[in-house]
């Protein structure tokens, strides 16, 4: 699944030690979309290497790739939104339209006089 929009909150990282004595860390991260009606979504990043490939910053135009999963924990289920790809979305303008290439001024005018041919128009 895919989303883009504007992050409007990187907050504070999360870490610890897994069952198997392995250090671990995740950074969750607020997003916007720019819908008629804006919908807001919070996607964690895991790992400290992608955290740090992905640099996600508050202001940035992202389109974030992501699974969703969810868990149960005493008897309660919780929704996890893990981003595995992270694209910045291009804020260039288009062209302006005076940079659109024109026919050479030289070319040849199409003649449109009526000639010999018989034509099958009713007009």
């Amino acid at each position: 699944m895919e989303l883009s929009g504007k992050v409007i909150a990187v907050l504070e990282p999360r870490g610890g030690v897994s069952k198997a004595g392995n250090n671990w860390k995740a950074q969750e991260y607020v997003i916007e979309t720019h819908d008629q009606y804006p919908r807001k979504m919070c996607f964690d990043v895991f790992g400290e290497e992608k955290i740090n490939q992905f640099n996600i910053q508050i202001g940035e135009e992202l389109t974030v790739s992501f699974d969703i999963d969810a868990r149960e924990w005493q008897g309660r289920w919780f929704n996890s939104i893990r981003a595995w790809k992270v694209e910045r979305v291009s804020t260039q303008q288009p062209a302006p339209i005076d940079d659109v290439p024109f026919p050479p001024m030289n070319a040849a005018p199409v003649d449109f006089s009526p000639g010999d041919e018989k034509d099958d128009l009713p007009f």
